[in-house]
């Protein structure tokens, strides 16, 4: 029998909500990302071993998923795509489902951070951000003509103006207007530097601990854009930024942040594919598998 991640097309019986949300609009570099999500669930569907050496099972076993696809907000204004990500998430999360969100750019978590607000108090939610860049712009008028307050560079400011504080890991670039906005405490932004901060000193990473102990809310969300890591591991995206994180310290991250707190929602955003390679699609597929399987792992005992 040949098994699929995506295994019903039930919401009401599934587990996890697979919401592709293939939006471009607030790119403001390389484009593509709106064919990241199809690719993803492709590999998903079609191309991963399903067993998992660290549970001895395979997880798809005991999980239940469907997929919502909505292709129809490629050709709207940034307005209407959010708001149609925003009411699609509503009714998701108003069943008690977990929904995992693939980009598109990273603009469309502000929908899905929008429809979380309305259940729980963002204050109780810490975003646990794996990205090369802070995200945390007011608008993109400082490189851009036409400037958008909804540009993939403000979903972290548009996140924390909702009130859902911040833990970043991954940066190695940026705005001056964001690193004042950083410096603010009142602003609740915690930024783990992926490199030397100083004119001495050598670069190691923080340790996962460090970065958990950060964490003082019961709840989290994990959204990963993929630049976060090395390009090694996922070269194909809209802003790529040498350094980033390693594949298995990544893993580790993901393992320890959803043991230790209650993860209440996922999204992998900015996977730009590319001829003759599927390494980053792929890459971001085994991601969203193993953050799955971690979050309900406690079905394989």
């Amino acid at each position: 029998m040949i098994k699929r991640f995506i295994n019903t097309k039930n919401i009401n019986e599934a587990d996890v909500v697979l919401i592709s949300a293939p939006y471009e609009k607030g790119a403001t570099f390389h484009k593509g990302t709106a064919a990241g999500p199809k690719k993803i669930v492709e590999c998903l569907d079609y191309q991963l071993d399903w067993f998992m050496p660290r549970f001895g099972v395979e997880p798809v076993n005991f999980i239940k998923t469907a997929h919502v696809n909505l292709k129809q907000i490629e050709n709207f204004s940034p307005e209407k795509a959010l708001t149609t990500i925003r009411e699609n998430c509503k009714k998701i999360l108003e069943k008690d489902k977990f929904i995992f969100m693939l980009g598109g750019e990273h603009s469309v978590s502000i929908g899905y951070f929008e429809a979380l607000a309305k259940k729980y108090n963002p204050k109780d939610i810490t975003i646990l951000q794996i990205d090369a860049h802070c995200d945390l712009r007011k608008d993109d008028s400082d490189y851009m003509p036409k400037p958008s307050k909804l540009s993939h560079c403000t979903v972290m400011r548009h996140a924390n103006e909702m009130g859902y504080p911040l833990v970043q890991v991954g940066v190695r670039t940026i705005y001056e207007g964001e690193y004042n906005y950083i410096k603010d405490k009142k602003n609740n932004v915690k930024v783990f530097f992926w490199g030397p901060t100083t004119s001495q000193g050598t670069f190691h990473a923080p340790k996962i601990a460090e970065i958990l102990k950060s964490i003082k809310t019961k709840y989290v969300y994990l959204s990963i854009d993929v630049d976060g890591f090395d390009p090694a591991h996922m070269p194909a995206t809209g802003t790529p930024l040498a350094g980033g994180l390693e594949w298995w310290y990544g893993i580790e991250l993901i393992e320890k942040l959803i043991g230790k707190f209650n993860l209440i929602g996922a999204d992998i955003v900015e996977v730009s594919p590319v001829p003759d390679s599927v390494v980053t699609e792929y890459g971001a597929a085994q991601l969203c598998y193993a953050i799955v399987a971690n979050k309900f792992k406690k079905r394989f005992k």
